[in-house]
């Protein structure tokens, strides 16, 4: 009961300020899903419909509050090739199995390995979209007139300064609703020359429809076209929808489900291909400018949709007018508010390594356009830079005691520590004598690390030394009975 009445709250709480950051997030949403639907090869009336579809279902079943999820560019890049070789029926294909993969990820509770992503790649990933998010607006500057120029401009100073004033009642509306109707109407009224919505694409003429099952041959062949295509649009989703459930955690100080939002990612996917929509994902961008403007819970997700399908057709001749301008500013204002400016002053006091992962994470991202590519690279480092720490921990020392000499091992020993730990014993000078190795202080974590014990063991036998190992815990012992080395506890107490 309590959790129905959780749920119920998510979607009463503050209506109106709900929609109207969802508002906010749709005029957001509409210049990049269109361009994303470019870099994809389809239509634009494929990743509108899609964003609709994919914003009602992952609104009603996704773990993460306030959080917009629709066609998005990374899902668009993976997609491409797909689209060129063998056309949208098997887009819509992969997108299915792509869904099915991500609900089992999410049924499998595998949510959790999110916690391998660090703070600095974290980070990275945000300097890494602020700057794409920004860049991405820098076509439709050029070549720019002087109206177009002034426009900018002024939008910036409402969605900046306008929240600003002391008015009363000046938060009530989202400033970049306000900056969408200024400039749109001065745009009308002194018939300037700028660039509107409708030349971004063609917009959509009518309801998504039901399409049902792609059509294509059902056979092994199909699924060896897109059985790859399709895993690799679902690990990128799942990447960018936890990366930003993360960010909106962290913007609104609340909990999410990361399993809850892998399943309703893959319920969304599958709606949108059954409506002929591209698959996609969160949209980190939005998901900060929804919440900047007071999105919190389930409602806003569902208006940004609902929005965009009555901006599309019902109000299609008003939105086609809107300058784009104005959603370059909204963008450019999103950008800015994305970036972690507090990483720049801290490059130079955090660790060097923590640095050159952050660092990574954004060159890699900014190279490939791929903000998956520069979290993998980010992660990788990390946990290389993480294994190097640990390994270097590790400690040998060792004292004559009577006729023994006796190793004292401190520190982690697995496969990074083992080689070390096998140079760190020398059986020359040691013929005839008695070594004792105490393990008390440190643990064999892995198959590498017994097999390096097992190495140093054998070596001192076959200079005739007498070897006994000590302090071995449960976990080590477990793992060296598993593999059978029995000879390493033959002088260790049970």
């Amino acid at each position: 009961m309590s959790l129905l009445k959780n749920e119920l709250a998510q979607w009463r709480a503050n209506p109106v300020r709900e929609m109207l950051a969802g508002a906010v997030a749709t005029f957001a949403l509409i210049p990049e899903v269109i361009a994303f639907s470019f870099v994809a090869g389809i239509d634009p009336q494929v990743g509108l419909f899609a964003s609709f579809v994919m914003s009602i279902i992952i609104a009603v079943f996704g773990g993460r509050p306030a959080m917009i999820t629709a066609a998005a560019g990374s899902v668009a890049l993976v997609a491409a090739p797909l689209i060129a070789s063998h056309g949208l029926p098997y887009l819509f294909a992969a997108g299915l199995l792509a869904g099915v993969v991500q609900i089992a990820f999410g049924l499998l509770r595998m949510g959790v390995l999110l916690r391998f992503v660090s703070s600095s790649v974290r980070t990275g990933f945000l300097n890494a979209l602020a700057i794409l998010i920004f860049s991405a607006q820098l076509p439709q500057l050029e070549e720019a007139n002087t109206a177009t120029w002034a426009m900018l401009g002024l939008g910036l100073a409402i969605i900046w300064g306008l929240p600003r004033l002391p008015l009363p009642g000046v938060k009530a509306i989202p400033s970049p609703l306000i900056c969408i109707l200024v400039l749109s109407g001065l745009a009308v009224a002194l018939d300037l020359p700028l660039k509107t919505v409708d030349e971004l694409g063609q917009l959509p003429a009518s309801l998504p429809a039901f399409v049902g099952l792609p059509e294509v041959p059902w056979s092994w062949n199909t699924l060896r076209i897109i059985a790859m295509p399709a895993l690799a649009i679902a690990m990128v989703g799942l990447l960018e929808s936890l990366m930003t459930a993360r960010v909106v955690d962290e913007m609104t100080a609340t909990p999410s489900n990361k399993n809850r939002e892998c399943t309703g990612l893959g319920l969304a996917n599958i709606g949108s291909s059954l409506f002929g929509g591209i698959a996609g994902c969160g949209m980190i961008g939005q998901a900060v400018g929804n919440v900047t403007y007071g999105g919190r819970g389930r409602l806003s997700t569902a208006f940004a949709g609902i929005f965009l399908l009555v901006l599309m057709v019902l109000l299609k001749p008003w939105v086609a007018q809107v300058p784009v301008v104005a959603l370059v500013a909204i963008m450019v204002v999103v950008s800015v508010a994305t970036f972690d400016w507090a990483s720049l002053s801290t490059l130079v006091r955090y660790p060097r390594l923590s640095s050159l992962v952050m660092l990574a994470t954004v060159a890699v991202t900014l190279a490939t356009h791929n903000l998956a590519a520069g979290v993998g690279i980010g992660v990788l480092l990390s946990g290389v830079f993480f294994t190097l720490k640990v390994a270097g921990l590790m400690q040998i020392v060792h004292e004559d005691v009577g006729a023994e000499r006796h190793y004292r091992v401190s520190g982690q020993v697995f496969f990074a520590s083992a080689d070390a730990f096998i140079d760190a014993f020398d059986a020359r000078g040691l013929e005839g004598r008695a070594v004792v190795i105490d393990l008390s202080a440190t643990r064999l974590w892995d198959i590498t690390a017994v097999a390096a014990l097992d190495t140093v063991v054998k070596r001192l036998r076959q200079h005739q030394v007498q070897v006994r190992v000590l302090g071995l815990d449960a976990g080590s012992r477990a793992l060296v009975r598993r593999l059978r080395r029995e000879q390493l506890l033959g002088n260790e107490p049970a």
